[in-house]
């Protein structure tokens, strides 16, 4: 059995989203898939300062389906009040653990020089020779 990771559900007002959820539960389960419940958390992003609706639940099968203040979805990371700060950290993060990975690469001779030894130590045993 497949099951989905990522699903973007979009409306205007707290009704029509409270009905997608079901009707994506039914259209996934005819195509083989399966929707996990109690993996499901949703994200709500106010779009204007009008406030509808407060404290919906959004539920799947009577299941109340728990609420996120951030979300990463697409490599970008989403907030539900419109910032981009948790972005901006992990994007820093990647750059810093890629920079990491480059100059330890470049700057760490004495540890390539063993790994470099290690793996000749290894091809040499494979042909029976002494280093």
């Amino acid at each position: 059995m497949r099951f989905t990771n990522n699903i973007v559900l979009i409306d205007e007002t707290c009704d029509e989203v409270n009905e997608r959820p079901d009707v994506w539960k039914h259209t996934l389960e005819s195509k083989g898939f399966r929707l996990s419940k109690t993996k499901t958390k949703y994200l709500e992003c106010k779009f204007s300062d009008v406030t509808q609706v407060v404290n919906v639940e959004v539920k799947i099968d009577a299941l109340v389906i728990s609420k996120k203040k951030s979300f990463k979805y697409s490599w970008s990371i989403i907030q539900e009040n419109g910032d981009i700060d948790d972005d901006v950290t992990d994007r820093i993060g990647a750059g810093w653990m890629k920079w990491k990975l480059t100059s330890g690469i470049l700057c760490d001779k004495i540890r390539m020089y063993l790994q470099t030894l290690k793996k000749m130590r290894v091809a040499a045993m494979s042909v029976g020779m002494d280093v």
